[in-house]
């Protein structure tokens, strides 16, 4: 009796100590897959930064879900639209001199699914006439061609 409950207990630990491996395997893939669409965004966001620094909002708007669904929330409303976005971006600065020199920072990822991702951050120009910043929040999808910003919500804030 004694050798059979002992090699149920063993049994039963071997399946426990299986099914925990399984687990943590799955939490150390899951760890891994966030820090690879971690990386992926930031990379966006870099190119978007790198570009704007060189005065191209074509290929700044890259990073942006080339939509009529996309938006972009800010101080004077709402644009619909990758066009109405770019329109907008093209209004708001007009030249080198009003985009100046642009900076991200402290970058904060919420993981809203496999495929979406909120990021939390804080903009900043440098410009001659005077700086401004702020913070925004980027709605991102995965898309078969990669990470997009799907909504912006940007606000100028008085630091």
């Amino acid at each position: 009796m004694r050798t059979g409950y002992r090699l149920a207990s063993a049994g039963a630990a071997l399946i426990l100590l299986f099914a925990l491996g399984v687990h943590a395997g799955k939490q150390t893939k899951a760890a891994e897959q966030r820090d690879r669409d971690r990386t992926a965004i930031t990379r966006v966001l870099n190119a978007q930064q790198a570009a704007w620094n060189l005065g191209d909002v074509n290929a700044f708007l890259e990073g942006y879900w080339h939509s009529p669904d996309l938006t972009f929330s800010g101080s004077s409303g709402v644009a619909r639209g990758w066009d109405g976005v770019l329109a907008r971006y093209k209004k708001n600065y007009p030249d080198r001199a009003a985009m100046g020199h642009l900076d991200f920072s402290e970058l904060e990822f919420h993981w809203l699914g496999p495929d979406a991702a909120l990021v939390l951050g804080h903009w900043h120009l440098k410009r001659d006439n005077g700086d401004i910043g702020g913070v925004f929040s980027l709605v991102w999808q995965r898309f078969p061609d990669g990470w997009k910003i799907i909504h912006d919500h940007t606000s100028a804030v008085d630091r």
